[in-house]
């Protein structure tokens, strides 16, 4: 055995999309970092062995896109891949290929694949065998697996002890911080770390999901399965050993409907009775015979997918489980249900999530159920558990990826420091990216200023961590761009146009996005006023005389409706009453399709209040509709209510049909000065009249010259849904492909920056030597499609 040491600033074990977030942070920010994966590929459960596709936010709130390192990388992969992403088993090597792009393209960054950490050093001393320890000392006390701490105070890790796989190579990997993101939590434990593992019970939090009593019960795993179509027809015939199904209540009865014939079957999972750590190589054979047993009924049994499947072959099928839980690692804050639902506010904040509550049916396809949302009724928003498992946008602390036991072991990913309940919506991929990457910001910005984690979490240096997520491309729900050195902010902000904002009609059209398909989670898209309808109006300098709403009368005499007008306080201000409405009246509805309906507001102008949004409320009336337009207005959301006092984004975003007049100006340019990089207080776009052809110009003009020598520019696109919802070759329409930077030197302009056949919303550009200057132009030539220029944030630094 060759043995061999190497020495870091800061170590990541675990190469999924947490760690791989972690490690390319911290390498960017100047740490001397080592990554260490065990598999040949990045991506953990999202990688092509596993090919689970990242769901965040945006699934369930427009807009909500998570941005930073993890933006990057599928805004990549969209752009180079041909493969249409439809959901679970589809991701195909494109995707690994991007992650290690980017990891061999980044500085002071070393990666170790196929190379299993085993043991750890801490306190100077010996390896500390925590295996054995653990083993010896989880309990049951609490009705789940406890371990308590082996540390008689808090640790320090040294090194981490890993082995190169058929390599009979032994490496020591040194460093000042490290971060765990294996996510079974295997650095930590082995550490002497505290961790749970299972359910706590309703008494120990009173968590709405909690289950009665505690016990040892996590979600399940699952392995992914894909078919194709072979133009002619493919019998098929499983294996003795595999399982057999013949009723067709199981799966159309109990929430494992297959809804597509290629496959993406998520409730192919089986936790309970097996120990998702210990029982892995168990649980991947049991998945692998009712993988094999799925596709046989879906073949020769279903009565609804069997014809739809006569010219399918099985293509791949997965052999490495996808987990979604084990081992949560007991930090220095303890996050519970409770947080997520009221989204608490953390001075720490350094992450947020949106997912819904989903906590799997313990079992899976050993259980009498799927999942909870799917097994009651094809995901119903209107359903007990929908209602109150909808949650977020929420915050999340950084103190939640720090280990209690150890005073610098951080980690990310489902190992994190939550309750079971909560980590139903934490333990999504693009929302442990986010963690990811704050956790490597951190650590890097501790090995550069030498400070302790107890230092880090308050005061000046979490206030510059979360402005450096910020300027990296990250959005934090309750922090704006403060940066003093940004130049930018201090700057008067002009531009050859804006775009007037009028509304849109059931037969608007126009470019939205640039999005091609709609695959997203199932959605609510009914017109019908069966329930509370809203839509967002941004405000411009003109003030409000009169706002219209395209109804359908069905019935045959007038109807009335009750109509209200809120100043909500962000686009995912979900209260149904929000607050007192600053006006109210009934509107009567004349019989008849597609009629616009009049409310004379004459709300005057407040030059305070420009981009900000007011929402016009619909209430109950089923014999009246409200049309969806037939365009997106950028940041102009739909909603609908689904419970007491409880709102949701109407069908992926859309906006419903209204018109307002005078048409308003709400795509000021300073808008791109606001500190936010999307629609949320207000709009924070700069937008160009679509109107006036391309191209079309911003101005940042200070009243004495400065040193410009890097510009950050944030564009639109990319964030008002999910990953699934983009196509192959995807480039999104409303970011500018073509522009050029300027500076405005003795009198004449020099080009700075000439930029061509750009995808990525997040650009930054470093010059050469800075430049003196009291004017910078930003002109875009061309977009991928959208007929308007559009920016969401300017910044430059010295």
């Amino acid at each position: 055995m060759k043995r061999s040491t190497e020495e870091y600033d800061v170590v990541v074990c675990g190469g999924g999309l947490a760690g791989f977030c972690a490690a390319v942070a911290a390498a960017r920010h100047g740490a001397s970092t080592c990554l260490i994966q065990n598999r040949p590929v990045f991506g953990g459960n999202s990688s092509s062995e596993i090919g689970v596709t990242p769901h965040g936010a945006a699934a369930f709130h427009a807009y909500a896109r998570e941005t930073g390192i993890i933006s990057e990388l599928l805004i990549e992969e969209r752009s180079l891949n041909h493969a249409e992403v439809y959901e679970n088993g589809w991701t195909n090597s494109v995707w690994d290929m991007v992650m290690y792009d980017m990891a061999v393209a980044t500085d002071n960054l070393t990666v170790h694949l196929n190379t299993n950490v085993g043991d750890v050093i801490i306190n100077g001393g010996e390896r500390a065998n925590g295996t054995a320890q653990a083993a010896e000392s989880a309990d049951l006390e609490f009705g789940y697996y406890h371990r308590t701490t082996l540390n008689e105070k808090p640790a320090r890790l040294d090194a981490v002890i890993a082995r190169v796989q058929n390599a009979e190579l032994e490496l020591t990997i040194e460093g000042k911080v490290f971060i765990d993101c294996t996510g079974d939590g295997l650095v930590a434990d082995r550490a002497g770390c505290e961790w749970r593992m299972g359910s706590e019970s309703r008494d120990e939090f009173d968590e709405p999901h909690a289950p009665d009593r505690a016990s040892t019960d996590t979600m399940g795993s699952s392995i992914h399965l894909r078919a194709c179509d072979v133009g002619r027809p493919a019998p098929y015939r499983a294996p003795g050993w595999a399982m057999h199904y013949d009723d067709a209540s199981f799966f159309y009865e109990q929430g494992r409907v297959p809804k597509d014939v290629r496959g993406g079957f998520w409730w192919l999972e089986i936790g309970v009775p097996y120990h998702t750590i210990h029982d892995n190589e168990t649980i991947r054979h049991e998945l692998t015979r009712h993988a094999l047993g799925v596709w046989e009924w879906i073949k020769n049994h279903d009565p609804i997918m069997k014809q739809r499947a006569a010219n399918y072959a099985l293509d791949w099928i997965g052999q490495v489980p996808g987990k979604r839980e084990s081992r949560r690692i007991i930090g220095k804050y303890f996050v519970t249900e409770h947080d997520i639902l009221n989204c608490t506010r953390f001075e720490d904040e350094v992450a947020f999530g949106g997912w819904f509550i989903d906590l799997h049916t313990p079992g899976g396809l050993l259980a009498e159920t799927s999942e909870p949302a799917s097994a009651e009724g094809a995901y119903d928003t209107f359903s007990e558990y929908a209602v109150k498992s909808y949650c977020g946008p929420y915050g999340l602390p950084l103190r939640c990826c720090m280990a209690k036991d150890v005073s610098n072991l951080m980690m990310a990913g489902r190992n994190v420091s939550a309750t079971h309940a909560a980590l139903g919506t934490i333990r999504v991929m693009a929302t442990t990216a986010l963690l990811g990457q704050a956790c490597g910001t951190t650590a890097a910005y501790a090995t550069n200023h030498g400070l302790g984690f107890d230092q880090i979490v308050t005061g000046r240096p979490i206030a510059e961590i979360k402005q450096a997520l910020l300027r990296d491309g990250c959005f934090l729900p309750h922090e704006a761009n403060a940066d003093a050195a940004d130049l930018a902010r201090h700057a008067t902000v002009s531009a050859t146009s804006t775009a007037p904002m009028q509304g849109a009609g059931p037969d608007s059209v126009g470019a939205h996005e640039g999005l091609a398909i709609w695959r997203d989670q199932p959605q609510y898209v009914v017109e019908t006023l069966a329930q509370r309808k809203a839509q967002l109006i941004a405000i411009g300098p003109e003030g409000i005389e009169r706002v219209s709403v395209c109804l359908t009368n069905n019935a045959d005499t007038e109807q009335e409706v009750e109509a209200r007008l809120y100043a909500v306080d962000h686009i995912w201000d979900y209260r149904a009453e929000a607050g007192e409405p600053i006006a109210a009246t009934t509107l009567t509805v004349p019989v008849g399709d597609k009629r616009w309906v009049d409310w004379e507001l004459d709300l005057l102008a407040d030059v305070q209040q420009i981009g900000r949004f007011l929402r016009i409320d619909l209430l109950k009336n089923d014999k009246l509709s409200w049309h969806v337009s037939g365009r997106i207005v950028p940041g102009h959301t739909g909603y609908y209510q689904i419970g007491e006092n409880k709102m949701r984004r109407f069908g992926n975003g859309a906006t419903l049909s209204y018109r307002v007049h005078p048409p308003q100006s709400p795509y000021q340019p300073d808008q791109v000065t606001t500190g936010v990089t999307r629609p949320h207080a207000s709009t924070n776009l700069w937008r160009s009249d679509p109107g006036q052809m391309l191209p079309q110009s911003l101005d940042l003009t200070w009243p004495e010259p400065q040193a410009i020598g890097e510009v950050h520019l944030t564009f639109p696109g990319h964030l008002i849904r999910e990953y699934h919802a983009y196509a192959p070759f995807y480039r999104d329409a409303q970011c500018p492909a073509d522009y050029r930077i300027e500076a405005k030197i003795d009198g004449g302009w020099r080009t700075l920056v000439e930029t061509i056949d750009n995808y990525q919303r997040h650009r930054i550009h470093r010059l050469a030597s800075p430049v003196d200057t009291d004017t910078l132009r930003i002109t875009v030539t061309r977009t991928h499609g959208d007929p308007a220029a559009a920016i969401y944030e300017v910044r430059c630094y010295t």
